[in-house]
């Protein structure tokens, strides 16, 4: 078995990925949204996050304001601001609540910045330290799509609640969690003719290696297409599929996303749990809407997909899907975007063995996502 360069020594799963940028997992993906407050109470009581740390005034933060919340290896920061100009502002004028920054966890943050820079990325913020009575971190950030930024944070010699600057925060309310475990993949929508501009730079200045790509013939239904490809680091740990438009009849689910936002920005968020069924259960019934596929896409699905292990009965009633691969299936549910706008959404995901995207419900979700758009109006 090879390993990759971190000090957690991993299974390198992607043997054609480089390893000068060794990533340890996703740090955390922060939201900059119009209030965090009542945000951060969503992710709590319909998602099942734990509340974990705050930035604020009480703080000595005058600009801003924070809720770092958290489930299995999940941490999510939504922040607000509190004066009426600045870049935090701008940001949500422009695109809508979304996220700004995807922070990956890194053994060394200046080298992760020195190695990405010298191959290309634009600067966000050069290596400082930020230091406390619990220690101190290491953050540097590089540019990606859109407006979204990739922050390096290395945490080796910090034992706080979450980074210098931050206080331990809890409510008296609980909620109990929903099972969801880790991000599993991150996807970006970007625009037109500009997938792979981004999988280069996901090749060359990452080190990433491309996992498996998808045309408008794999991903289409009679009216709108896309094209996809998913970029991988050496030890798996970080996937980031790329979207694009492509040409159909009408405007696809990407162009409606890119028309909203405003540009380029991380359409959705994977989490994976290992029991989709009581996971999903849990969500739909604190109100979390799902997208919604007929009971007839049920009747075939056994002879697709061969045996499972699952009931098909409670996989029918909650709308979950299901797709096979050389490796065995996984289970995939997406819901209904979760901001004003229709952009940014999550998935759910239960992998038993596959390391694919749900290639075979390509059609079927799509066509759930333009029944949703026609509503809006703008399957256009």
């Amino acid at each position: 078995m090879s390993t990759d360069n971190t000090s957690l020594k991993l299974e390198k799963v992607m043997q054609d990925a480089e390893d000068f940028l060794p990533i340890l997992g996703t740090d955390f993906v922060e939201l900059y949204v119009g209030n965090a407050k009542q945000a951060a109470y969503y992710y709590q009581h319909a998602w099942g996050f734990q509340p974990v740390a705050y930035s604020g005034l009480e703080t000595g933060r005058k600009d801003s304001v924070s809720y770092v919340l958290q489930q299995g290896k999940i941490r999510i920061v939504l922040t607000s601001p509190l004066q009426p100009e600045g870049d935090i502002n701008a940001h949500i004028n422009k695109h809508g609540d979304g996220v700004k920054m995807v922070a990956l966890w890194v053994d060394d943050a200046r080298k992760s910045y020195e190695e990405t820079t010298k191959r290309g990325a634009k600067s966000y913020v050069a290596p400082y330290e930020m230091e406390d009575e619990h220690g101190k971190a290491v953050i540097s950030g590089i540019h990606t799509y859109g407006e979204t930024i990739h922050l390096f944070v290395e945490r080796k010699d910090y034992e706080g609640p979450f980074l210098p600057g931050y206080k331990t925060y809890a409510t008296k309310a609980q909620a109990e969690d929903t099972g969801l475990k880790y991000i599993d993949h991150m996807v970006g929508n970007v625009g037109w003719n500009e997938m792979n501009k981004w999988v280069e730079f996901y090749g060359k200045v990452m080190g990433f290696a491309q996992m498996v790509s998808f045309d408008d013939k794999d991903i289409s239904t009679d009216y709108t297409a896309l094209m996809s490809k998913v970029m991988s680091n050496g030890n798996g740990r970080i996937k980031f599929p790329i979207n694009e438009p492509a040409k159909g009849k009408k405007k696809s689910q990407i162009e409606e996303y890119i028309d909203f936002y405003n540009g380029a920005g991380v359409q959705h968020i994977a989490l994976a749990t290992d029991n989709i069924i009581e996971t999903v259960t849990q969500l739909r019934d604190r109100g979390v809407e799902f997208l919604y596929v007929p009971d007839t896409y049920y009747d075939t699905l056994l002879d697709r997909v061969g045996e499972i292990d699952e009931d098909l009965e409670p996989l029918k009633e909650l709308g979950v899907l299901v797709d096979r691969d050389d490796e065995g299936y996984l289970l995939q549910i997406f819901t209904k975007p979760v901001l004003d706008r229709p952009t940014m959404f999550f998935e759910i995901i239960q992998r038993k063995g596959a390391q694919s995207f749900g290639k075979g419900n390509f059609k079927a979700l799509f066509e759930a996502i333009e029944r949703e758009q026609d509503l809006r109006g703008t399957l256009q």
